[in-house]
């Protein structure tokens, strides 16, 4: 099939595609069977590990790679463009997860980690970077430039971040706790406010992705196709 003229690597295919969406693959799942050996009182409680962003970024991580993964096996537009469709809303949450979750681990571990949690460095990796960094990979060398505007990124991100907000607040009527302890801390307008600010990152990230991926492979102008700036920056890079 064609591919974008912006889009630096063939995709689906099965060459490094293939590879990259298995790699992917092979790390979120680790992630997911560590979560089955995990020893900790979450999963007894509604919602499980789902209640945590981390969890529900990683399963939306591991879903956007499988539909790469079966394009690249059978060289489908139609699973490449649901592929591309599930990253416009996994990529930019991976990047929000690994901004709040390290962030607020160079603040307090406390604050994102129940007591007894914590966890070591090659599992905190695989569940708070690796998915951002295979996904932006994706975007970067794999995928055709997004066309989501400013006013469509702001729109995902809120409801994303209501709907985050409502499902913790339902689990908390269930459990009497929250997945974060950072919740237990703030008062019900601070809760607000963080996943305002949440969102606002969130579409940041958008924005920042749609940004970087210009610098990298240049920019798509509608009336001309490619323009003289991009294309240069393009030729240098080969």
């Amino acid at each position: 099939m064609a591919i974008h003229p912006l889009q630096r690597l063939a995709s689906p295919s099965r060459q490094f595609s293939m590879l990259l969406h298995g790699l992917g693959i092979a790390s979120f799942s680790a992630s997911f069977r560590f979560l089955a050996h995990w020893e900790t009182p979450m999963p007894t409680g509604f919602g499980g590990h789902y209640q945590f962003l981390t969890i529900i970024g990683l399963a939306l991580a591991l879903c956007t790679f499988i539909a790469g993964l079966i394009a690249d096996l059978t060289l489908s537009p139609g699973l490449f463009q649901l592929k591309n469709t599930l990253a416009v809303c996994s990529t930019p949450l991976e990047v929000l997860i690994t901004v709040l979750f390290w962030g607020l681990c160079a603040i307090d571990k406390s604050l994102v980690f129940p007591p007894d949690s914590e966890l070591d460095f090659i599992p905190n990796f695989g569940f708070h970077a690796a998915p951002g960094l295979f996904l932006t990979l994706d975007l970067l060398l794999l995928s055709p430039p997004w066309t989501i505007n400013g006013f469509s990124a702001v729109a995902l991100s809120q409801t994303l971040a209501l709907s985050y907000w409502a499902w913790v607040e339902y689990c908390y009527a269930r459990n009497g706790w929250y997945p974060y302890p950072i919740f237990d801390i703030l008062s019900t307008w601070q809760r607000a406010l963080l996943f305002a600010f949440s969102a606002v990152l969130m579409t940041g990230s958008t924005l920042l992705l749609k940004w970087l991926y210009g610098q990298v492979n240049g920019i798509h102008d509608s009336a001309k196709g490619i323009d003289d700036v991009s294309l240069s920056a393009r030729k240098k890079a080969q």
